[in-house]
């Protein structure tokens, strides 16, 4: 099994990226890593957009401007750690998604313009940590969108730990509860 962990943690010490260790060490498979703040992905501009597009027009996908969408839609499961920030996520994990969904990579469209999903993966895990209560999960709630709606993926399950830095929060307890909701739950799929 091909698993891609999508790391879009900034902290070196990041609670998501230890709860996300938990349900990596549980999967069967290769892991291979992609952190973000290593990658320097630049937001699309212009002139990538007009250049991604003449691509996608005459059907060559060999271009390393697809690297990222490739290895996506190439694996079997996708787990990514992404801390809760203004109701979402970090930003570098919106710049990864805009070089991840592209037509006739991740997703296609129908004679009726709708998309359909080319991703191989069976399961997406978002894994996710907050100071305070997750009051709107809009970053799960984006993440579950692009799965179902373009990439195909109908397997999205979201494992979190809230309120971490509330004054006299037990933070161990509260990490315990999420590690114990990952242990409890079924991650491999019988062949």
């Amino acid at each position: 099994m091909n698993i891609l962990f999508i790391n879009a943690c900034a902290r070196p010490d990041s609670r998501t990226n230890f709860l996300a260790q938990h349900i990596l060490n549980k999967l069967k498979g290769q892991v291979n890593t992609l952190d973000l703040y290593s990658e320097n992905l630049p937001p699309l501009d212009y002139k990538q957009l007009k250049t991604r597009d003449e691509y996608i027009a005459s059907g060559d996908f060999s271009s390393p401007v697809f690297r990222y969408a490739k290895k996506f839609a190439s694996a079997d499961t996708i787990v990514i750690a992404a801390p809760y920030w203004d109701l979402a996520f970090p930003s570098v994990l919106r710049i990864y998604l805009e070089h991840v969904t592209v037509s006739g990579v991740t997703f296609k469209y129908s004679p009726e313009g709708i998309p359909i999903g080319l991703c191989k993966a069976k399961r997406l895990i978002y894994v996710t940590t907050s100071g305070g209560p997750i009051v709107k999960n809009l970053g799960y709630d984006y993440i579950k969108a692009l799965s179902d709606d373009f990439y195909g993926i109908q397997d999205v399950k979201c494992y979190k730990a809230e309120n971490l830095d509330i004054a006299g929060a037990d933070v161990e307890s509260i990490l315990q509860e999420s590690i114990q909701n990952i242990e409890s739950a079924e991650f491999n799929y019988p062949k």
